[in-house]
């Protein structure tokens, strides 16, 4: 089935050579920190009342921060630590570790509002909120941190901070997605890049494409000023207000699509709730990870949700 992917203000470039690059910018960048001593030894960092501010709130604005606020001589918190420290070395920078004394710092615990000890905060994008409190087991502290981070559309590193090798530039996976953009074949391109996905989980370059072919796929037929007016008149309506963001995201509207759906999730709830979410997250995957676009919408996505 052939597709057209140059109707004006299309996502072409979801797809094409331009996003890959970028994709492949951002993940030099994270291979250099990764194998940076400095950028290692930084996935810990205790915090003082003074440095608050610069290693978490500020930090946190291009990298989520786990505030970890404890007492660390308490021997009933030393394993629960030595947990959270593991889990931030398996992340290998995909998050931050910031452990707080407060028994040295009183002034936090009072700015924290704690309650117990210890109590696990997250920061994203400048905005603090709880998490839970007292220490957890290795397997519900994963499985906490897991589900907070799906909630955001943020991935983490496999167990061990294990990454996938990069493929080279001109991989053939690619150059047949990028053959079957041009002939406007949805099919071959979806094929190509699964292709490259099943070789290579996660590999951003096929992500971004794939999403992209996704996008197109889902917006044939629509009648943009239709959907868009019906949506304006039927907020409560999921399916037309995940079109609707589509649309807008397709016409490169993206802020208008990521603060539509945010505003499904912060007046809906349950399965629409849920709905719009992951939907929401699958238009961060048409965008490279670091654009500020995804970064600002995953923060407004924190507040909706937290």
């Amino acid at each position: 089935m052939a597709a057209d992917f140059n109707r004006p203000g299309s996502l072409y470039g979801a797809v094409d050579l331009g996003a890959r690059k970028q994709a492949l910018e951002a993940q030099a960048r994270r291979e250099a920190a990764a194998h940076n001593p400095d950028a290692a030894a930084a996935t810990v960092v205790e915090v003082t009342a003074a440095t608050f501010t610069a290693d978490v709130v500020e930090r946190s604005m291009s990298v989520p921060v786990i505030v970890e606020a404890t007492v660390p001589r308490a021997e009933q918190v030393q394993q629960f630590s030595q947990t959270l420290e593991k889990l931030a070395a398996e992340a290998d920078g995909a998050w931050i570790l910031a452990r707080a004394d407060v028994e040295a710092n009183p002034e936090l615990a009072q700015a924290l509002r704690m309650r117990a000890v210890p109590t696990v905060y997250l920061a994203v994008q400048g905005q603090l909120m709880p998490l839970f409190e007292g220490p957890l087991s290795e397997p519900q502290l994963r499985q906490a941190l897991t589900q907070v981070f799906e909630q955001l559309g943020v991935e983490l590193a496999a167990p061990g901070g294990a990454e996938q090798p990069a493929e080279p530039p001109l991989d053939p996976d690619l150059a047949a997605a990028d053959e079957a953009v041009e002939q406007g074949d949805l099919d071959a391109a979806q094929a190509a890049f699964e292709r490259l996905l099943a070789r290579e989980p996660g590999n951003p370059e096929a992500k971004i494409g794939l999403a992209g072919v996704g996008l197109v796929r889902r917006t044939q037929g629509l009648d943009p000023a239709d959907v868009l007016g019906r949506a304006a008149e039927q907020s409560g309506d999921v399916g037309l207000q995940t079109q609707a963001a589509d649309l807008e995201m397709l016409a490169g509207d993206v802020d208008a699509a990521f603060d539509r759906l945010i505003g499904v999730v912060r007046r809906s709830a349950g399965d629409d709730r849920d709905r719009a979410r992951v939907h929401l997250i699958g238009l961060f995957d048409t965008l490279p990870g670091d654009d500020p676009a995804v970064s600002k919408a995953r923060r407004n996505l924190a507040s909706a949700l937290f």
